[in-house]
Formats: structure tokens, C-alpha cells, sequence
């Protein structure tokens, strides 16, 4: 994006300075996004520091300091992974797949959207979640606080309880897929702004997902599910390294959202 133009005078808050402003720096959806920093500014110095976060092509999850994700408000701070609304799928099937789960694990956790998601979709329920990087878990501590959850630093299954083996219901990992040689492609947004070790799934995007699987079963409870979302080339790949981990394996897919899902089952 372009430097920010000066914010006209003498309106600073009004409605058509902000989607101006924001059109000139290279935004597709300025008036979208014009709507989204008004609602949250609650100056005109704050509005005017928003638009220029904006403009020089911090995500706008992180200028307003959340993400819509299946109907919540999800707090995201800066450099932490934006829940993408296609993600909204996996948080369906694992519903679909386990409506009465009672524990919830969300490894990989980001923000946290997951494992928050789920919670207040299935009621009370006892919620973890886990992330490598420690400002992602400041982050999902927030976001869970509401539901009672708790949220760990470590390495995908070194960091959970180990009283939670063999008692999950939905184990959701919402993994790094993407290619080491694709990550250079991605969007400025997400390359230069989110975390590496979210984006990057090794040479074939599949490396996380791969150890996920081998150690899902030993800590899911019998008809448990593991839900991951992969790429629509990496999909048949994902669903035998389930299989190989012992799971009953599936994919599902969503043409509206372009999401990928991979489900596996503990059987009983």
C-alpha cells in the first residue's frame, strides 16, 4: 500500500474522509473497512493512527484489535494468526461430528477462535488450547477467560495436561499448511505480519498435520474426532496420514468458503 494521505479538514471523523483515505492507500473494501476503524476509534488522534496502521498494511484484525469468527468477536493482537473465516468451517463438522463432546483441545491454538467457538457453541465444557508462541496464548487466554478455558505454551501435545489424555472429545488443530516454498507468495498481510511458525508447513505443507496425527490417539477418548484444515491439493495426502495414525479418516469440503477439512475418529 501507499503512504496514508492527510486526512481532510476539518472532519476527521467523517464517514467519507476515512474511506477516501483508505481507497488512496490501496484498500479494495474501504468502505467496509471505513466502518470498522469508526465503530472502534474513539478519537479523532486514535482514528487518524488506525487509518495509518491500515495504510501501511498492518492486517485490519490487528488496527481494530479483533476478528469477526462464527458470530464472536475474537481479540487479535498484533502478530498473532487472524482467524480466517473459512475456518468457520472446521468449527461446523467438529460440531457436526461430536455435539456432545465435553472436553475441547485446540492445539495451534492463535487467538484462540477455535477452542472459543467451540465452547460457546457446545455450552459448558472444559476447553484448552495450546500454541508454541507465547503471545498467541496471552492472546487465546483472553478469548477463552470467558468460558473457563485455559491456554498453554509449548510444542503441540508437550504443552497440554497430561490428565487430558484419552479424554478428548474434539481435538481441533488448526495447523501451519502452507508450503515453505509457497509462503513467500502469500498476501503482504499475512508474510509480513503474522507469525512464520503459523504459515509454514514444511516442503509439503504437511509436516505439523503429520505429528499432530501420530499423537492424536492417545489423547482422544473413544469416538473422539481430530479436525485439521489443509489445502484442496493436500487433502488426500492429510486423510491417509490419519488413517496411518490409526484414525478413521474423511475429508470435507465447503465450495462457498473454499475450506478443506480433514476429520479423524478414534473409534470406540
Amino acid at each position: 500500500m501507499s503512504s496514508l494521505p492527510s486526512l481532510p479538514s476539518p472532519s476527521p471523523l467523517s464517514r467519507p474522509a476515512v474511506v477516501s483515505a483508505l481507497r488512496a492507500a490501496g484498500c479494495v473494501f474501504a468502505e467496509e473497512e471505513a466502518e470498522l476503524i469508526l465503530g472502534t476509534a474513539r478519537t479523532p488522534a486514535e482514528l487518524a493512527a488506525m487509518v495509518d496502521r491500515r495504510a501501511a498494511g498492518l492486517p485490519l484484525e490487528h488496527v481494530v484489535g479483533w476478528a469477526s469468527f462464527h458470530g464472536l468477536r475474537i481479540a487479535v493482537d498484533p502478530g498473532v494468526f487472524v482467524p480466517r473465516r473459512r475456518t468457520e468451517f472446521l468449527v461446523d463438522q467438529a460440531l457436526a461430528q461430536a455435539p456432545d463432546a465435553t472436553v475441547v483441545v485446540d492445539l495451534c491454538c492463535g487467538s484462540g477462535a477455535l477452542g472459543a467457538a467451540l465452547a460457546d457453541a457446545l455450552g459448558p465444557v472444559e476447553v484448552h488450547a495450546a500454541d508454541i508462541d507465547p503471545a498467541a496464548v496471552r492472546c487465546a487466554r483472553r478469548n477463552l477467560a470467558p468460558y473457563g478455558g485455559r491456554a498453554h505454551v509449548g510444542d503441540l501435545f508437550d504443552a497440554l495436561p497430561p490428565a487430558l489424555r484419552g479424554r478428548v472429545g474434539i481435538l481441533t488443530a488448526n495447523v501451519p499448511y502452507v508450503p515453505s516454498a509457497e509462503v513467500p507468495l502469500l498476501p503482504a498481510e499475512a508474510r509480513d505480519h503474522e507469525p512464520p511458525v503459523a504459515l509454514d508447513g514444511g516442503a509439503d505443507g504437511l509436516d505439523v498435520l503429520r505429528r499432530v496425527a501420530a499423537g492424536a490417539a492417545g489423547w482422544l477418548a473413544p469416538g473422539g474426532c481430530l479436525l485439521a484444515e489443509t489445502g484442496e491439493h493436500q487433502a488426500r495426502a492429510a486423510v491417509q496420514a490419519f488413517a496411518d495414525a490409526g484414525l478413521t479418516a474423511r475429508a470435507a469440503a465447503s465450495e462457498e468458503l473454499y475450506a478443506h477439512v480433514v476429520i479423524g475418529v478414534r473409534e470406540r
